[in-house]
């Protein structure tokens, strides 16, 4: 219990850099123009990603979830694969990337690295780290809890995105903000 403990505070330090470019990104594409869409849901998305770290790890520690080397050790890969896809992704969008979703005028849609085969391969770490990290000690409540409440908010969160995307790939820069839309509420 006290190595799963470990991950999920290196996941939490992993949390806090990907915070720290975000601001950083934010600050950058603010200055150069950029607008935010769908602000609204942003909270919601924070709380759910906040009780995940949480939840698990008082789970393994209130239930005594144990840890079961056959699903422990594959889960533990996909939480390792998630983070590198992620990291991948901050990659390649680099000034672009960010926790919320801002399109600066002018910027083509990045279509190189990961973003080559999938549109949002970002929200495929989000899902597998999700799903694994909790499962990694047994901790199935959360896994289940998170993922069910991941799925309204990854719902939300991409047709926000697609709609502020499709303002770029059309030449319309920002007609509206698509978190103004009744189901970004």
């Amino acid at each position: 219990m006290i190595a799963y403990t470990l991950l999920i505070g290196l996941v939490v330090l992993e949390r806090l850099a990907e915070l720290a470019v975000a601001r950083r990104n934010l600050a950058w594409a603010r200055s150069a123009g950029g607008v935010e869409y769908g602000a609204r849901h942003y909270p919601f998305i924070v709380v759910a990603h906040t009780a995940l770290l949480i939840a698990a790890p008082a789970e393994v520690w209130l239930l005594g979830r144990p840890f079961v080397p056959a699903l422990g050790w594959p889960m533990l890969a996909a939480v390792v694969l998630a983070q590198g896809l992620r990291w991948w992704c901050v990659g390649t969008l680099g000034r672009q990337w960010n926790t919320r979703v801002v399109v600066v005028p002018g910027l083509p849609l990045v279509r190189r690295g990961p973003y080559r085969w999938l549109r949002h391969p970002n929200y495929v770490a989000v899902v597998a780290e999700g799903i694994a990290l909790p499962l990694v000690h047994s901790a199935w409540l959360t896994a289940s809890a998170f993922t069910a409440a991941n799925a309204v908010l990854l719902a939300v969160r991409i047709h926000v995105e697609n709609a502020a995307l499709a303002g770029c790939t059309h030449g319309r820069e920002h007609e509206r903000d698509p978190g103004d839309a009744p189901w970004g509420r």
